[in-house]
């Protein structure tokens, strides 16, 4: 699936709403209310001044997924979250995400980039492997990975 990418410079999270089905906004933030609140992400999950968000979208322009880089340790730090991709884009499409995610940090100033990942989600924890993160730690349940993008040429 050729995906592209759309930054989400108004803020919008109703696309991000209507992908989701209430049994999955636990899956993305188990924190989060159900149904999917808008002003709570604006508020709590999303409302820092850096984070900024992404849709990515087929080749017919419909958006399939979601994700937001959170800035880490200072500027040159990027934090991967609440990624998502509908079903139907699922399997198959891991080496594009990680793909848009770079080039997305990479755009904001980022030198690295990292992310937390459920140990029990073997295909996300796999595909960030085979991007080549590495893993930095293991707790309650999560694994902690790193990417340094200084190493790695632009695509």
């Amino acid at each position: 699936m050729a995906l592209t990418l759309r930054r989400n410079r108004d803020r919008d999270l109703a696309p991000l709403a209507a992908m989701l089905s209430d049994a999955e906004i636990p899956l993305l933030n188990p924190n989060a209310k159900v149904p999917f609140d808008e002003m709570e992400w604006h508020r709590k999950w999303l409302g820092e001044h850096q984070d900024v968000s992404f849709y990515l979208q087929d080749e017919t322009g419909r958006d399939v997924g979601f994700f937001a880089l959170r800035e880490g340790i200072g500027p040159e730090v990027r934090h991967l979250t609440y990624v998502y991709l509908v079903e139907e884009a699922r399997g198959g499409a891991a080496a594009e995400l990680t793909g848009h995610v770079e080039q997305a940090a990479r755009d904001l100033g980022a030198l690295s980039l990292t992310l937390k990942v459920e140990l029990d989600n073997a295909p996300a924890f796999n595909a960030y492997l085979s991007a080549g993160y590495e893993e930095l730690s293991r707790r309650q349940g999560m694994a902690t990975m790193r990417l340094d993008l200084e190493e790695r040429p632009a695509e």
